[in-house]
């Protein structure tokens, strides 16, 4: 019975979130906001809200390893996301296309990773009120990464082309239309998140695997799930750079909602309370971003049957520490 509530709230959540990102993306439009930014702040903000949501869930049900496995694996399910969208353009890399676009996005993902693991180890215990100064930094940094890209982006709307607006597509729904729906979605999302993760706490009980493994494994595939539809839709209508930034922003974002979980969390510092074993799962994230940034940027062309070199190993790097997660569990 626990298996069936999880399947089902796991795929209300995935229609939540869907609908969360494509309102999501009709406020970016009619906003006028660029493909680049849309998929780096306000698409990895929609697709992300369901890990918020569940580690606020979790630490409501006293599971914060649920809360960190969920942002911490979820990182690296978003680098293996990296390698599907190789796979569905055989002929075209669109990663290196984009490469220099998203390279600072790619380098502020594994430079907040990088911090995170940093202050999972240094553990430096000062709280301001009951919140973590570790947290704030990581806020503070997330806050100033934003600024940095948002600034990056901005040449390109300078010059001849200061004055021209983007051409809004036929048929697209109203601002308030996609304000409506993006708060009802939301609101779904509010809803059922407790429930799943009700029930993930349930199966890790029953399977005897722990919080850890199955909040970085099922809890952070589920939680993923919105950014893997989103990404291929993205794709399938040409909208590389959304697609690029939404992984590498909603990385960035996972890590700001881990300073953010603090907030939620009365008993002390989030990071002092989560057991040791998600520093290997935070390492795990930080390298397989490295390997997503280091893909996009070096001219690697070789192919083993119909896959690049760099995609083959982030898939076989993503297994292999799932296995090794397992088998630690």
């Amino acid at each position: 019975m626990v298996w069936i509530k999880f399947i089902i709230t796991a795929v209300l959540i995935v229609l939540a979130a869907n609908q969360l990102a494509k309102h999501g993306d009709i406020i970016a439009v009619r906003t006028r906001l660029g493909g680049m930014f849309i998929g780096v702040l306000l698409m990895a903000g929609a697709t992300s809200l369901p890990e918020v949501l569940t580690s606020i869930s979790s630490l409501n049900q006293n599971a914060p390893n649920l809360a960190a496995g969920n942002l911490l694996g979820s990182n690296t399910f978003n680098m293996f996301l990296l390698a599907i969208i190789d796979i569905t353009r055989r002929n075209q890399r669109i990663l290196r296309k984009a490469a220099l676009k998203h390279a600072l996005t790619g380098s502020l993902a594994v430079f907040m990773i990088g911090f995170v693991v940093f202050f999972m180890l240094a553990d430096i215990d000062v709280q301001i009120g009951w919140i973590g100064l570790d947290s704030l930094l990581i806020l503070a940094i997330y806050f100033i990464a934003v600024w940095l890209i948002q600034n990056n982006a901005a040449p390109v709307t300078h010059a001849a082309h200061a004055n021209i607006e983007p051409d809004i597509p036929e048929g697209t729904a109203s601002l308030r239309r996609g304000i409506i729906g993006f708060l009802l979605a939301a609101g779904a999302l509010v809803v059922v998140t407790p429930i799943m993760v009700e029930s993930a706490n349930e199966i890790a009980v029953i399977t005897a695997l722990g919080t850890t493994f199955v909040g970085t494994t099922l809890v952070a595939l589920v939680t993923s799930l919105p950014e893997l539809v989103t990404t291929l839709a993205a794709i399938k209508i040409g909208a590389d750079d959304m697609a690029i930034g939404n992984l590498f922003g909603s990385n960035m974002f996972n890590m700001f909602a881990i300073g953010l979980t603090d907030v939620f969390f009365t008993q002390g510092r989030f990071l002092s309370v989560i057991d040791p074993s998600f520093l290997l799962v935070g390492m795990i994230g930080l390298l397989m971003t490295g390997m997503g940034l280091i893909g996009n940027l070096a001219k690697l062309e070789k192919r083993i049957w119909f896959i690049e070199i760099d995609a083959l190993a982030l898939i076989v790097f993503y297994f292999a520490s799932l296995w090794l997660l397992f088998i630690r569990s």
